[in-house]
């Protein structure tokens, strides 16, 4: 009955979409509409993946998985940058990173339970943000006084993101290759599947769709943040952050829940560290088409990525998963989401 339900929810997109270029609804009507619309779609990201790394193994299905669901991030950053919006991609950016490695872990361990995880590769995914954060640093320390936005905080910047994609490239052809030679076919469960290219063609439509759906939501939750009397930082370290992620959150919950927290764990994980080295140098230098973006990270930002890299690290270290490291995830993300909110602006 719920894939009965989640499959005919699937039209909420279209409609969405309609609605959105046809007809004045308003933005709040507007935001929960779109915001609903992205459940479905993210339970199909998940549902392709899941069909996709049964021909891969859990490794690269967790990679397909965070390649796919941070598409509609980069194209909302770089909407905000077009915008001149560079608060809102900077926290969006930094809440992705903290809401990936906290409260979507969090809950895959959560509703996966107890078992054993991929420990190597958690601990490069984790390993590579805390490289990240080091290297963000660089650029986020000057910016602590003075104009975040100058010149020299660009230039920094610059650097930075070459030195983080090719660490990025780097990491992916080494984790790629230590998959692609540990998995065995017939390790996999027996399944009645999709064939592999017709879950990428599902996954990219998909994450389109979700990227157009995206957009309308952060179109029209400004409105729904003013009249909350949220601060614009803490919409886009929060609420936008969330609903970016919603195809990580969705993916790994649903995957979790049928037992495959290898494959939830690696969806969290590896998609928290390709936006710290892959998709936040990524939008910097693909800004510089546009408008410019410095990296200049709040303290708040650099705090709630060192803890949340931290946390994560000690209760993943030992290679296993637990309700319990769950929810202290979970409860960890909603400390830096009370963190985020205090600050204010900048």
């Amino acid at each position: 009955m719920a894939r009965r339900i989640l499959w005919a929810s699937l039209a909420l997109a279209p409609v969405t979409i309609l609605l959105h270029y046809a007809a004045n609804i308003g933005d709040t009507a507007e935001f929960a509409l779109a915001s609903t619309a992205l459940i479905p779609l993210a339970w199909l990201i998940g549902e392709a993946t899941e069909h996709a790394a049964h021909h891969t193994g859990p490794g690269v299905g967790g990679f397909l998985n965070a390649t796919f669901g941070n598409a509609p991030e980069l194209i909302i950053a770089l909407l905000a940058v077009n915008e001149g919006l560079t608060e809102v991609v900077r926290g969006s950016l930094t809440g992705s990173v903290v809401g990936n490695l906290l409260l979507v872990l969090g809950f895959s361990l959560l509703f996966g339970g107890r078992g054993a995880i991929d420990r190597g590769s958690s601990m490069l995914s984790i390993g590579l943000v805390a490289l990240a954060v080091l290297l963000l640093l660089i650029p986020s320390v000057p910016g602590w006084d003075g104009d975040p936005e100058r010149d020299s905080i660009v230039n920094l910047s610059i650097p930075v993101s070459i030195a983080l994609l090719l660490i990025y490239l780097a990491a992916t052809w080494v984790s790629l290759r230590r998959h692609r030679l540990m998995h065995v076919s017939d390790e996999a469960p027996e399944m009645v599947g999709w064939t592999f290219r017709t879950a990428l063609l599902i996954l990219a439509v998909t994450t389109v769709v979700t990227a157009l759906i995206a957009e309308i939501v952060v179109g029209s939750i400004e409105t729904f943040a003013h009249k909350a009397n949220l601060s614009e930082f803490f919409v886009a370290a929060v609420i936008v952050a969330i609903v970016g992620n919603a195809a990580e959150h969705g993916g790994a919950v649903v995957v979790a829940a049928r037992g495959q927290i290898k494959l939830a764990t690696e969806i969290a994980l590896a998609s928290s560290a390709q936006v710290a080295v892959f998709l936040i140098p990524a939008v910097t230098l693909l800004a510089l088409l546009i408008d410019p973006l410095a990296l200049a990270l709040r303290p708040v930002e650099i705090g709630a990525l060192a803890f949340g890299t931290l946390i994560s690290f000690v209760l993943l270290v030992q290679g296993q998963s637990s309700r319990a490291r769950g929810i202290a995830l979970i409860v960890a993300y909603v400390g830096v989401a009370v963190a985020f909110f205090l600050s204010g602006e900048r």
